[in-house]
């Protein structure tokens, strides 16, 4: 488990971060801190591993538990990356786009 602080300054734990696919149509995701955005087409999530762009088609959320840091996802799925400081270049160019 991995320590962190909230905004209170309270100390609590996030669980591993795992993704479990079934069948395309579903994600499960542990270790979320935070859901940046999201729309019907692509959810970027912070993860304890990173940032975490989901894209697809008629995404929706089915479950979100902060607490937890699980997040469960339904749709047509087509791509899971990772933005971290090895693709610097793809993660600025994303993030450029996001905040347009």
């Amino acid at each position: 488990m991995n320590q962190y602080y909230d905004t209170t300054g309270n100390k609590g734990t996030l669980p591993e971060h795992d993704i479990i696919m079934r069948g395309r149509k579903l994600l499960e995701i542990t270790g979320v801190k935070q859901v940046e955005s999201f729309d019907n087409e692509e959810f970027l999530l912070e993860t304890t591993m990173g940032f975490l762009s989901i894209k697809g088609q008629n995404l929706q959320m089915k479950n979100l538990d902060v607490d937890k840091g699980v997040v469960s996802i339904k749709g047509k799925v087509f791509e899971l990356v990772y933005l971290d400081e090895q693709h610097g270049e793809k993660a600025k160019g994303f993030f450029s786009k996001l905040f347009r």
